[in-house]
């Protein structure tokens, strides 16, 4: 019995452990974070969907910038989720752009840009913003081709709704994400 209890504790540790969050990202030199599940790119959209597409992933563009207070609440409290964690790590392939940096960034269309420029080009005004993309985009810059965008902090639950949602093509379907959310929701609340 005394080498049972240890083992039953031990267990039940492992068992609670995996469904906690996992660490938050650490802060790159740039000052922002930085996650194992982000590919660190040429940041050539063209050749990032095609890797992402070889992967069988999807494509999906991070906008952030140093000292924003939801890019930290985000990467502390939402990514880390173990289920959110898992899908941006195994489904996406994702690359992050800075919003006032100066790294080149190609677009579908061609155009070759810093990332401050291009950011502004797009016309994104907050930190955070995800933009997903399709599987295939033709030449045309990427927030017209996104499948969907979210600018700024959402909870977990959102959060992980709106990347299944992509995942699950629901854009190409009839029931709009908002539907869809409200749905999901509805079956959590059930399954709990």
């Amino acid at each position: 019995m005394t080498r049972l209890f240890p083992t039953l504790a031990a267990a039940a540790l492992i068992a609670c452990a995996s469904t906690l969050p996992l660490p938050a990202a650490q802060l790159g030199d740039d000052g922002l974070h930085k996650a194992p599940w982000m590919h660190d790119t040429f940041k050539d959209l063209r050749e990032d969907l095609a890797e992402a597409n070889a992967a069988g992933q999807r494509l999906l563009i991070l906008i952030e910038q140093r000292g924003c207070i939801y890019c930290t609440r985000m990467h502390e409290e939402v990514f880390p989720h173990p289920e959110i964690a898992k899908m941006l790590s195994d489904d996406y392939f994702v690359i992050q752009i800075n919003m006032f940096g100066d790294v080149e960034v190609t677009d579908f269309d061609g155009t070759s840009l810093p990332e401050k420029d291009m950011v502004r080009r797009w016309g994104v005004l907050f930190t955070p913003t995800m933009i997903f993309l399709p599987e295939k985009t033709g030449e045309i810059p990427a927030p017209q081709a996104a499948v969907a965008i979210m600018p700024g902090a959402f909870e977990a639950g959102t959060t992980r709704h709106l990347l299944q949602w992509v995942l699950e093509k629901g854009y190409e379907g009839d029931e709009p994400f908002q539907k869809y959310h409200a749905r999901k929701i509805e079956e959590d609340r059930a399954n709990n």
